[in-house]
């Protein structure tokens, strides 16, 4: 899954980019507001961490055109202000949870897990098709009762197939959820990563449905 982080202090962008990235997350580090709104106008995330304080255009102003739009991708917002004035602002635009600076990185990991349990899994930690299981806490895969270990790529693109069971995604959704900004999002890419996770569940009672010309689905076979 990807995540959109916005920060301008390079020293501490730079550690927190490092400590999602370690996690598993796909993550774009932008600096401003203004590229922050351009980059949530175009592209797709599932989680947008919002420094309050901004050049150009302030983290306040970024999420308030983000919910003028319509969007609804889970937002934590940073801040160095602890005025219970700036965090009712920021709850009333949209906001879906507040971290106050300084913070330690096992708080933010935990408040992010939070809010894409809430997002994408309706609060669930697990995800389950079939005997494919997702924790979500643990970003882990277990077939079977065994861990199930995968290459990052193929990890992000089954972990989006596992929380929309049923669903369908287009190679370029995949494409979109899976690659940053300063990759190649291929969505000739996605067809190899399908065929390789198609290999490993073979014969678990678990496959990956396509749908020529619309995209792929996973499900558990009757």
């Amino acid at each position: 899954m990807r995540i959109l982080l916005v920060e301008d202090d390079p020293e501490l962008a730079d550690s927190l980019t490092r400590a999602l990235k370690s996690g598993g997350w796909t993550v774009d580090a932008l600096h401003d507001g203004v590229a922050a709104d351009l980059a949530l106008r175009s592209e797709d995330y599932a989680l947008a961490i919002l420094d309050v304080g901004l050049p150009r255009q302030d983290g306040f102003e970024v999420l308030r055109k983000l919910r003028e739009r319509g969007q609804t991708l889970a937002v934590l917002m940073l801040t160095a202000r602890g005025e219970v004035a700036d965090r009712v602002r920021g709850l009333n635009l949209g906001a879906d949870d507040y971290l106050a600076k300084p913070f330690e990185l096992s708080e933010l990991e935990a408040r992010v897990n939070a809010l894409l349990r809430r997002s994408l899994m309706g609060g669930e930690r697990q995800q389950q098709c079939g005997e494919l299981i997702y924790d979500l806490n643990d970003r882990r895969f277990s077939l079977r009762g065994d861990v199930l270990t995968l290459p990052s790529r193929e990890h992000a693109v089954l972990e989006n197939l596992i929380a929309r069971p049923g669903r369908l995604m287009s190679k370029e959704q995949l494409a979109g959820k899976v690659f940053g900004l300063d990759q190649d999002a291929s969505p000739e890419a996605i067809e190899i990563y399908i065929s390789r996770l198609r290999r490993k569940l073979d014969g678990s009672g678990v496959r990956i449905v396509t749908f020529r010309g619309l995209g792929y689905l996973l499900e558990a076979e009757a």
